[in-house]
């Protein structure tokens, strides 16, 4: 592990606060303007490919009032979206609107044939995907066959055939010129009801004044992207930090408020970490283990009794999928020990399969044992007595996706379906074909794993005793939307070992001084207790200030990331 320092790419001076500046220096902005979180600074609707073509073909559904139905996802992306576009198109006046979400186990992924023939019934004039559809090529020719309508909103990489819908819009079609590829499928589907606002407006069936302001529904937005680990790039840390910051006030729908309590965050003082570390998994837990509906209909009402209802049922949904996940990780630890006991060393690429396992948490796993290893890892459970549903996760420098098209490729019979992006990726395999999966999937990352750089953990200096306040830990956690490719603050120190505690087995907490002061620090290193030797006096830290609140009273707090003992 090789621990660098960030170097400063500008003179920013953005706030009183000396120590946000010297963060946001060194987080490659050009200028003040990157910084800025106007709505009137967004990427226009207009330049993402086919937004204006969906605009047309939604406003005249509405118009007409044809039967629409939204086919949404199962992820946090996926619900937010899903919620988005069900509450604006009927602020927009349609009547006769519907959603459908696949379910995880039955269903498979997005819009499939499987589920296009078990919505037929209804009989729609117009399918909107959110989140999937750019590979639903055969799902979308069957329901173009049947005569219904399909708009197209997505974010994901497509594949060399694209369906042929009335309208595709994704930032990440070739040729696209719109500047922020970034956006998740919530994104998309805020761009996509633009579009259609301005199409009501200029057909004089809105009007400026009776048409609804999207910029209260940012909170949806906000949530989806934080959740989906989308790169913050200006367009989405504004949509994200507008979106936060309505939360903050008190401005934000039943549901985003019931989960908030259910978790118990400071509304007020709320940060994208709790957004992504406490709310989204309350979500996420629906799609995983019951049905995503009941995640829905959470941000769909408003009546905040049911919304407590909701969020009190998908908080216990998420504590049951924590106890499943312990498990797995457990067994998958197990499972590596004995193979280096066998081999002396672990795979290149990890793929591992139990038929215990639950396929709604293998993404989970799959990242606990990613960050464990620093190796590409996908975990398998059962789709059917033939099939495997596999989740990867992977490291800097290798693009998962491309990877399993180079398996694929070479072996046109072993993958069945796969699709995803460089961090992450999914796949559809016999069974009888996950030990060639294996060998491949080893052989690729050997191939690639020597042009890769070591893991490296960036980090934004050391801190003076002075810089160790509450104060300072509040204003970072709120002044910006830290996430992918924009990272909260971290800072590298070494201490002095207090004192030492093992927390559940689990968790490490120590007391640390700094070497410039006889100042003590409170710390928490979470699933860091296997790692600690008895007896360490000296430790180099890479953490994050924390304000840490118990019975009202608030203590500075630092999270540590990452730990190494010092020699003496």
């Amino acid at each position: 592990m090789i621990i660098i320092e960030r170097v400063p790419s500008s003179n920013i001076e953005l706030s009183t606060s000396h120590l946000l500046n010297r963060v946001l220096q060194r987080r490659q902005l050009k200028d003040v303007s990157d910084c800025s979180f106007s709505l009137k600074d967004l990427l226009s609707p207009s330049s993402l490919q086919g937004c204006e073509s969906a605009a047309v073909i939604i406003a005249n559904a509405i118009i007409t009032q044809q039967k629409i139905l939204i086919v949404g996802d199962y992820d946090v992306d996926g619900a937010t979206s899903t919620a988005l576009m069900m509450r604006v198109l009927k602020l927009f006046g349609a009547e006769n609107i519907a959603y459908r979400i696949p379910n995880r186990m039955l269903d498979g992924y997005g819009l499939t044939v499987s589920l296009l023939e078990s919505i037929l019934d209804s009989k729609p004039n117009l399918i909107i995907t959110v989140d999937n559809g750019i590979s639903s090529v055969d799902a979308i020719a069957q329901a173009k066959a049947y005569g219904i309508n399909v708009v197209v909103t997505d974010h994901h990489l497509p594949g060399d055939v694209l369906p042929v819908a009335d309208a595709i819009v994704n930032p990440n079609l070739k040729n696209s010129r719109f500047e922020s590829s970034a956006l998740c499928g919530v994104g998309v589907a805020f761009y996509t009801l633009m579009a259609v606002r301005r199409e009501l407006i200029n057909l004089g069936y809105l009007t400026e004044k009776s048409a609804p302001n999207l910029a209260n529904y940012l909170d949806l937005v906000a949530l989806g992207t934080i959740a989906d680990l989308v790169p913050l790039d200006r367009n989405n840390r504004c949509l994200v930090q507008q979106g936060i910051e309505r939360i903050r006030r008190g401005r934000t729908i039943a549901g985003i408020q019931a989960l908030l309590e259910v978790s118990g965050k400071n509304q007020s003082e709320l940060s994208t970490t709790d957004i992504g570390f406490s709310i989204s998994p309350l979500l996420n837990a629906a799609g995983r283990l019951d049905d995503m509906r009941v995640g829905i209909e959470c941000l769909l009402t408003d009546s905040e009794d049911r919304a407590r209802y909701y969020a009190q049922r998908l908080y216990d949904f998420n504590q049951e999928r924590k106890s499943i996940e312990r498990s797995m990780t457990q067994e998958t630890e197990q499972i590596l020990a004995k193979v280096i006991l066998k081999d002396d060393e672990l795979p290149y690429g990890i793929a591992l399969y139990d038929p215990s396992w639950h396929q709604g948490v293998i993404g989970i796993v799959a990242s606990r044992v990613k960050e464990r290893f620093n190796k590409p890892t996908f975990i398998f459970a059962e789709e059917n007595d033939d099939l495997l549903k596999g989740s990867g996760r992977s490291i800097s420098g290798i693009h998962l996706r491309d990877l399993l098209d180079s398996i694929a490729t070479e072996y046109p019979d072993m993958i069945l379906q796969f699709g995803g992006h460089a961090m992450a990726a999914g796949l559809t395999l016999r069974k009888s074909e996950f030990a060639k999966f294996q060998q491949a999937l080893d052989e690729r990352v050997k191939g690639l794993i020597h042009s890769i750089d070591p893991k490296i953990i960036y980090t934004d200096g050391a801190l003076s005793i002075e810089d160790f306040t509450i104060n300072n830990a509040a204003i970072l956690r709120t002044a910006m939307p830290w996430g992918q490719s924009f990272p909260e603050p971290a800072f590298d120190n070494v201490f002095n070992v207090v004192d030492a505690k093992i927390l559940q087995n689990t968790h490490l907490k120590l007391e640390l001084k700094h070497p410039q002061s006889n100042f003590t620090l409170n710390a928490i290193a979470f699933f860091k207790a296997k790692d600690w030797q008895e007896g360490t006096d000296k430790v180099r830290c890479v953490y994050k200030l924390d304000v840490n609140e118990w019975r009202g009273k608030k203590s500075l707090q630092l999270l540590i990331e990452h730990i190494e003992i010092e020699s003496r």
